[in-house]
């Protein structure tokens, strides 16, 4: 065998190894989710809250409480985070949303949230349906509305 159809023997080969663990580490990260979701979802309640302020940023700037910074993983404290402000009763209380929902929080309106823990997971309008925000043009849509004009 030739030393070029030796390296690419073994290229192949690793390449193989790498998949195979990425396949088995993927499984292990979905059961771990599955597992975290069906927590969650058993802890859920549902809360009327105004909302009163809503912005992507870090857990430290957050105001959260200190324990929570303290189980949060070093690497993700750093990261910005969908936080929510909102008024819960008499108390005004932040709390981390899911970031699916993010975008179709609206801001000083008053909702029913699925909250789990300091987490929210659904949102639904209290006073009639929650408006979805605007699409987002992509860069080919703007080039063509440029275009058009």
């Amino acid at each position: 065998m030739s030393p070029l159809a030796i390296t690419l023997l073994i290229i192949a080969i690793v390449m193989l190894v790498a998949v195979i663990v990425l396949y088995f580490l993927g499984k292990r990260a979905q059961k771990k989710k599955d597992e975290q979701d069906a927590q969650m979802a058993a802890n859920a309640q549902t809360v009327s809250m105004l909302i009163i302020d809503k912005k992507r940023m870090k857990l430290r700037d957050a105001g959260l409480p200190a324990a929570i910074l303290e189980q949060t993983p070093k690497l993700l404290r750093g990261s910005k985070m969908p936080i929510v402000k909102a008024k819960v009763g008499p108390r005004i209380m932040t709390f981390i949303c899911d970031a699916q929902i993010f975008e179709t929080v609206p801001v000083k309106k008053e909702v029913k949230a699925v909250v789990s823990g300091l987490y929210i997971t659904s949102v639904k309008g209290l006073r009639g349906p929650i408006e979805a925000p605007p699409k987002k043009k992509g860069f080919l849509a703007k080039l063509k509305a440029k275009a058009g004009k």
